[in-house]
C-alpha cells in the first residue's frame, strides 16, 4: 500500500509565502514524476508544477517566478515553495506521484489527501 501525505497549508496574506511538503510511504520500488495540483472552489483541478526524477521542472504560467518545486529522492518527497502569493492561489493543493510498485513495468498514479491554502487579507 502506498500513501502520499501532504503538510504545510494554511492561511497567509497576499504577498506572503507558504511551503508545502509531500512524502510517499509504503511498499514501492521507485517514485518517478511528482506533481502538485490545486483545485479552487467551483473550479476543476489544475496542474501547478511537476518535477521528474532527474529534477527537470515545469510550471503553469501563472506561478512561474513565484513558485519553486523541488524533491528529495532519498526521502521520496516533493516540496512546493510558494512566494508572492495571490488571492487566486487559494485552493486545495494535492500531491501526485507516478510510482513503480516493482512487480510489473507499469507506473501507478497516487494522490495525497490535499491541503488547504488560503490567501486572504
Amino acid at each position: 500500500q502506498v500513501h502520499l501525505v501532504e503538510s504545510g497549508g494554511g492561511l497567509v496574506q497576499p504577498g506572503g509565502s507558504l511551503s508545502l511538503s509531500c512524502a510517499a510511504s509504503g511498499n514501492f520500488a521507485n517514485v518517478f514524476t511528482m506533481k502538485w495540483y490545486r483545485q479552487a472552489p467551483g473550479m476543476e483541478r489544475e496542474l501547478v508544477a511537476l518535477i521528474d526524477r532527474g529534477g527537470v521542472t515545469d510550471y503553469i504560467d501563472s506561478v512561474k517566478d513565484r513558485f519553486t518545486i523541488s524533491r528529495d529522492n532519498d526521502k521520496n518527497s516533493v516540496f512546493l515553495q510558494m512566494n508572492s502569493l495571490r488571492t487566486e492561489d487559494t485552493g486545495v493543493y494535492y500531491c501526485n506521484a507516478e510510482i513503480s510498485l516493482g512487480w510489473d513495468f507499469r507506473l501507478y498514479e497516487f494522490w495525497g489527501q490535499g491541503t488547504q491554502v488560503t490567501v486572504s487579507s
